[in-house]
């Protein structure tokens, strides 16, 4: 294995998301600004996702479409007939 290659920084991280409000505790190097109080009494960074293992539709079974950022309904109006 090369050294030097991976980095050495690894922390302990909040990962939150906000479809659903889940979150859990993992290891990063992620930055983040903004912290959160975990059950265990100790702050901790906060990484906000999108979509995780408890909401995918891959993971959940359940075949719901989750749009954040509208892109269906940009699709829609820019490939409507006129």
């Amino acid at each position: 294995m090369k050294q030097g290659l991976h980095p050495e920084n690894y922390r302990l991280v909040v990962f939150k998301d906000m479809s659903n409000g889940h979150s859990f505790l993992s290891r990063s190097t992620a930055n983040s600004r903004e912290t959160i109080l975990w059950e265990d009494g100790v702050e901790y960074p906060v990484i906000k996702l999108e979509i995780s293992n408890t909401s995918h539709p891959f993971y959940t079974g359940k075949n719901v479409l989750v749009d954040t950022a509208g892109r269906i309904d940009k699709f829609k109006k820019r490939y409507a007939k006129k």
